[in-house]
């Protein structure tokens, strides 16, 4: 089937083939939903919200009232109806608003309100994407309205859809076949407006609890933001890990094309495989040897490439059945980790796996996570937290240094670390201020386990630690 200039339509594909590239995958019921490109218009949304939901709650008090109760002002926002209105819109703001979203529920789920990490949880989820309409003015403005006639075949309908972009698969005159992440209009230019309205709905809406500094999040939403619409900055990224993991065949990475990527448009090889978690039907040397490639490569980012890809998301890993091979996604995420984290990390591995106490206190301390030994607390973090804390991490490097392989099936230790953190979370405790580094490392940590478990993988996790045990 042939396609002329103006009709840039895909040929069927079955469903074992498509996949997503980056981003989360399209769901059958996903929306074209046009993204509010204009900072008025994006202001005037978050202006409405934020009357939607203070509405909604002058309602519902006095209904409350007129039948004498006292409501909590917390109840009282987060009511379904608050919660339908708070995901739907901050979806469809994409940009800032799914950002923030995503950093506040993976770094400090288990410390907000039960309701607010389940409305930013879903928001994780949402994926609709831009009318065709809409994404061909992008495309239009960034490659000239001829731009169609080079291309043999073009999905509009997006394989996956995330908070900065969208990603189709196309192939060229030339045979090339791609995969096409496209730019949100506005997110870009909306950025530090959109932080700042976000930040003060959430203020306004006393749905974080108390003594929660938001500052840093919005500050780091900020940050990563306006790197990740950099699309010319993830095609570098793309190429440097391309280039770190050449002679390691156990991973693909797609192949970068800078003629047709743009500041705003990321063009690359179009890779394919099946989502990583469908290797959980796989035979149990499969399903070890990939959570144990995945644990080998972060160990790698850290400890040697001192860069990490720090977005876990599972669809950021493809398992390529043919090759047996890992395919890497999505380097928006890319982060160049400071020497002096790395170091203290290492000091810590180095304490944790020798049982050393004191040493393990002094390099938790380093990272933030507590205070030193007898001194004052930590910004707001109360000292028997602190112990507690310790004690937690203390019984992780238990487990590993005395097991030749971990089984990540068996749930019990990671059951044993959400009990203690859900009790101390119940306990009104605030995370303490550490470098925003500490937060993504432990994020790309986090992620690992919770996909390991996934897969029910036996992964030997003291021989990988083994080589960087070592000063040096």
């Amino acid at each position: 089937m042939t396609s002329s200039p103006d009709e840039t339509k895909l040929d069927h594909i079955g469903p074992d083939e498509i996949r997503p590239v980056s981003g989360q995958p399209i769901a059958a019921d996903a929306r074209a939903v046009a993204v509010p490109s204009g900072r008025v218009s994006r202001l005037a949304r978050m202006g409405g919200l934020a009357a939607q939901v203070a509405g909604s709650a002058m309602v519902g008090g006095v209904q409350a009232l007129s039948q004498g109760h006292r409501p909590q002002l917390r109840d009282l926002l987060l009511t379904p109806a608050n919660a339908r209105r708070l995901t739907a819109e901050l979806a469809r703001m994409r940009g800032a608003a799914m950002k923030l979203g995503q950093l506040m529920s993976m770094e400090s789920g288990a410390l907000l309100p039960q309701e607010l990490s389940q409305i930013l949880s879903r928001l994780r989820a949402e994926a609709d994407f831009m009318p065709p309409k809409q994404l061909r003015q992008v495309l239009d403005a960034v490659w000239g309205e001829g731009w169609r006639r080079q291309f043999s075949r073009f999905d509009v309908r997006p394989m996956a859809a995330a908070s900065i972009g969208q990603v189709h698969r196309a192939q060229l005159r030339d045979g090339r076949d791609l995969a096409i992440k496209v730019q949100y209009p506005g997110v870009a230019r909306s950025i530090d407006s959109d932080v700042a309205n976000l930040g003060s709905l959430l203020r306004a809406s006393r749905l974080l609890p108390r003594g929660f500094d938001i500052a840093p999040y919005l500050e780091e939403a900020r940050r990563q933001l306006h790197e990740e619409v950099d699309y010319a900055r993830e095609g570098r990224c793309l190429a440097e890990f391309a280039a770190q993991l050449e002679d390691q065949p156990r991973f693909l990475v797609p192949e970068f094309h800078p003629d047709w990527s743009t500041g705003a448009v990321l063009a690359m090889s179009y890779a394919r495989g099946r989502p990583v978690e469908d290797a959980q039907t796989a035979p149990q040397e499969v399903r070890d040897r990939v959570m144990r490639d995945l644990m080998a490569l972060m160990l790698q980012e850290l400890f040697e490439f001192g860069l990490m890809q720090s977005d876990p998301n599972f669809a950021n890993y493809l398992f390529d059945r043919e090759s047996a091979a890992i395919v890497l996604l999505d380097f928006g995420a890319t982060r160049q980790l400071a020497p002096q984290v790395v170091a203290q990390y290492r000091a810590l591995l180095r304490a944790g796996m020798s049982g050393d106490a004191a040493a393990l206190t002094a390099a938790a301390a380093d990272l933030g996570l507590v205070a030193p030994d007898g001194m004052a607390d930590a910004g707001t973090m109360r000292a028997d937290h602190q112990r507690r804390v310790l004690v937690m991490i203390t019984q992780v490097f238990d487990v590993l240094r005395t097991s030749e392989s971990y089984d990540f099936a068996d749930p019990s230790l990671l059951q044993q670390m959400q009990a203690e953190g859900l009790a101390l979370a119940e306990e009104g405790m605030v995370p303490p201020a550490v470098p925003m580094d500490v937060l993504f490392i432990q994020r790309k940590l986090a992620g690992m386990v919770l996909l390991a478990g996934r897969l029910g993988a036996r992964v030997p996790v003291r021989a990988l630690l083994s080589p960087y045990l070592e000063d040096t």
